[in-house]
């Protein structure tokens, strides 16, 4: 009986099991709407791999062997561990399909957690887990499955992914308040280039406006002063007057009202952007997932006009 564990199924236990509950192979068929020669079948084959014999007929009824009752206990113990196993996944299911795990981009950190505060004040049965990181590591996020959907900017290229677009996202060029630029009303793509730049990390969304802005018109890039891995790092340095730099304007709000950092009036600024919920394309979004996705699209506008209302005029200007 080497070969038995690899030759008798669960559900010849479950249809052994009917079997003995009813004394009859027609009275296991009807239970478990198989025929009465199906079960018939089924039993001979357990009784074959397992070299014993399990029924005696006695007439239409039928009497269990001495195997068939030793095989009793260990049959209920293999079903109902199934039943349990099925028990614990439904309910990790039912735990999955209210847990929603999102990540966002750096840039979003400012309203991002705002917007994940009210959609919970909505959804309260809604579990949610965040990541806030690069968008390198967002997109790493994305591709492995670690996350259901991020906030970002501009969509990855290299995944196939579905990109619904909520909010406007501008970015401008900062400097500090008493820059030699802070006071001109039109500043060019050439003038720019006899300052030098504070810029973020190459491959990040800031560093690729940065970088666009003056390759897609032919001029040459600026002199980078410094690069730093954060927006609050570039803020700092820009009020400490290091040099200029391309930033959302959705990080920007809280300097430009306490007049520590200017926006500078730079020919085709503010770039306007969007900001996208993505997740990876075709894939099958759990409910608690589905309904984030759905709050994003249909709420995020609004929410974004609200929490930015108070945007310095430049941020508005298209």
């Amino acid at each position: 009986m080497s070969d038995a564990l690899d030759k008798i199924t669960l559900r010849q236990l479950q249809i052994f099991l009917a079997v003995v509950e009813h004394k009859s192979f027609v009275g296991a068929a009807s239970q478990l709407n198989l025929t009465p020669p199906a079960v018939s079948m089924q039993m001979s084959r357990l009784s074959d791999v397992l070299d014993a014999p399990l029924f005696d007929r006695d007439g239409r009824s039928i009497q269990l062997t001495p195997a068939a009752t030793a095989l009793i206990p260990y049959a209920e113990r293999m079903t109902e561990a199934l039943n349990e196993a099925i028990n614990v996944i439904d309910g990790l299911q039912g735990r999955l399909d209210r847990l929603v795990r999102v990540a966002m981009v750096t840039t979003s950190r400012n309203f991002g957690p705002h917007l994940l505060k009210e959609f919970s004040r909505l959804h309260p049965d809604i579990q949610i887990e965040t990541t806030i990181a690069n968008r390198e590591k967002v997109i790493q996020l994305l591709q492995s499955g670690d996350v259901d959907l991020a906030l970002m900017g501009r969509p990855p290229q290299r995944i196939e992914v579905e990109a619904v677009p909520f909010a406007s996202h501008p970015y401008v060029l900062i400097g500090h308040p008493d820059h030699v630029l802070a006071s001109k009303q039109h500043i060019s793509r050439r003038e720019l280039t006899a300052f030098k730049f504070i810029a973020r990390e190459a491959g990040s969304g800031t560093r690729m406006i940065h970088d666009y802005y003056f390759t897609s018109h032919s001029v040459q890039l600026p002199p980078l002063y410094v690069v730093m891995d954060s927006n609050e790092n570039i803020k700092q340095a820009v009020m400490a007057d290091m040099g200029l730099a391309f930033i959302s304007g959705h990080t920007i709000a809280l300097e430009c009202q306490a007049k520590k950092l200017r926006i500078l009036h730079a020919e085709d600024m503010p770039a306007m952007r969007e900001w996208f919920a993505v997740h990876l394309k075709g894939k099958q979004l759990r409910p608690a997932a589905e309904s984030f996705k759905a709050f994003v699209v249909n709420d995020g506008p609004s929410f974004m006009r609200r929490f930015f209302g108070n945007l310095p005029k430049e941020l508005l200007r298209a």
